[in-house]
């Protein structure tokens, strides 16, 4: 009998002890990616500490930058390669190199993690890539210079924006046509969809101005427009625009102006400027979107935005000029 007690309550205990270990046991530390495009890197951040803790090498020139679904592989466009390299996220070995089309610029991936949608600057269209096969699934004709890509929140429609063309292309992802074009200002560079779909937010490099696009109507209802007293409307050149998941703000890096303008998403106010490094390029979100992380190209750091506090709270040296960033999914 006591034998039979005893062995009754040891998977018990075991459990309880299984499940005080799990509950104890610290969650998975969310993750930065940083492609530094003159120093064919990816710098890799620790939310946590906010500090770099590994430096891969990639292919040359690496611009674009995405982590899979599920965390464990990273996409990076090495431009000058004419490939993607695929980083294992734990070892920060390459362990495959994608086709890709010549200079890939940006790419996007389908919410589903396949296919990605891949910009070809030097080509004019935009190439849909079967990652698991690594095959081409299509090439869809589109304008001069390609290189912002936005996806609508249930993967059916594509945008790429054309910086010579001044467009964004609207792409049936299921027909991979054309279905729509509209004109923006001058070298647009970055497409966002906002979280419900209903709009579309496209940044004008050399216009200086962001268009907001009714999605449906696929019209221009706003366009942004940006005064930083002392700067001047020369070096305000908007690139990367993010949006909170509740709607309420965007965020919009603002180039050589070396700002972050922080905008009202309803009224499209700006609500502040942020001061970061010099030339910034590229915004993420942390899953839970308490902070920003933007790349300064020029001044070779990631500036640290407290989203909450609209205020930048570090700075963090990276690699040389970087460009794209990206967080993992934990």
């Amino acid at each position: 009998m006591s034998r039979h007690r005893i062995g009754s309550a040891r998977p018990a205990a075991l459990a309880a002890a299984l499940s005080a270990a799990l509950l104890a046991a610290p969650a998975q530390a969310t993750t930065v990616y940083v492609s530094n495009e003159k120093g064919n890197s990816v710098s890799v951040i620790d939310v946590e500490t906010l500090k770099v803790t590994a430096t891969w090498p990639v292919g040359r020139r690496p611009r674009g930058i995405t982590v899979g679904k599920d965390g464990s592989l990273l996409y990076v466009c090495a431009s000058d390669d004419d490939r993607i390299d695929v980083l294992d996220t734990k070892t920060g070995k390459i362990v495959r190199s994608l086709r890709s089309g010549p200079d890939p610029e940006q790419f996007i991936a389908h919410p589903s993690g396949n296919p990605l949608y891949v910009a070809n600057e030097d080509d004019s269209q935009v190439t849909v890539l079967d990652i698991e096969k690594n095959k081409v699934v299509a090439e869809v004709p589109v304008g001069v210079e390609p290189e912002g890509m936005g996806l609508s929140p249930d993967g059916s429609i594509l945008v790429n924006t054309s910086e010579t063309t001044n467009m964004a292309h609207f792409i049936d992802t299921k027909t991979f046509q054309v279905i729509d074009n509209v004109l923006v200002d001058a070298r647009p560079r970055f497409a966002e969809f906002s979280r419900d779909g209903k709009w579309l937010w496209v940044s004008a490099e050399v216009g200086g101005t962001v268009s907001v696009i009714d999605v449906e109507t696929r019209k221009v209802v706003k366009k942004i427009t940006f005064k930083i007293p002392g700067v001047t409307d020369e070096q305000i050149q908007p690139v990367g625009v993010r949006l909170t998941g509740d709607g309420t703000k965007a965020f919009i890096a603002l180039g050589p102006a070396n700002r972050v303008a922080v905008v009202d998403a309803k009224t499209y106010e700006v609500q502040k400027y942020l001061p970061v490094g010099q030339r910034v390029w590229q915004l993420a979100f942390t899953p839970d979107q308490k902070l920003l992380f933007t790349t300064n190209g020029t001044s070779n750091d990631v500036s640290v935005i407290d989203v909450e506090a609209m205020k930048v709270t570090k700075s963090i040296p990276v690699g040389l000029l970087p460009w794209g960033v990206a967080v993992s999914p934990q």
